[in-house]
């Protein structure tokens, strides 16, 4: 009996473990403070800022931009490179606006209003699925502003638990006897 119990404080432990891990998604603010804008006399001022990024799947990008005079659409590479609106993926009008990057491979994303894509307001950005690597230095992939949860609170509350689970489970093999 006592062993069962143990075996199952055991499972219940990774169970938590698995549970408890938290895989932090990068948000990333495009242009960083810049903001989602006409960029003026730099046209290449989106494609530099993908220099040293890493996105993945479940990342966020936002785009801040005031209502009215930007928006941003996602779109196909075709259009992309024409700068055309006329088949938008999705078209978010409200700034600021937070695109989930849902899907591995190229994502596309331009301004609708007048020549602004065709001035240098697009962004386009590869998707990648796998597990985070460290940024490089100099660099975060949190570039809201606010600092990033400390990386250990996940694994210190999974070893909290964990001997929370083994001390119980010590207890109640050893019949409930104090240990000294």
């Amino acid at each position: 009996m006592a062993m069962k119990i143990v075996s199952m404080t055991a499972t219940l432990v990774v169970l938590a473990s698995n549970v408890l891990q938290i895989t932090y998604a990068g948000t990333y603010t495009v242009g960083d403070t810049i903001g989602w804008v006409i960029p003026t006399g730099y046209t290449e001022l989106y494609h530099n800022w993908t220099d040293n990024k890493n996105f993945l799947v479940g990342d966020i990008l936002v785009f801040k931009f005031t209502t009215g005079e930007h928006d941003v659409a996602k779109v196909t590479e075709a259009a992309y490179n024409a700068c055309s609106s006329a088949n938008t993926i999705l078209t978010r009008s409200t700034g600021p606006a937070r695109i989930t990057l849902n899907s591995i491979g190229d994502h596309h994303f331009i301004c609708t209003f007048a020549d602004h894509c065709a001035e240098g307001q697009k962004l386009s950005v590869e998707v990648r699925n796998g597990p985070r690597t460290a940024p490089v230095p100099g660099t975060s992939h949190n570039t809201t502003g606010t600092p990033p949860p400390p990386p250990s609170s996940a694994s210190s509350l999974v070893a909290t638990i964990s001997l929370v689970f083994m001390s119980i489970g010590i207890q109640i093999a050893g019949g409930g006897r104090h240990f000294a």
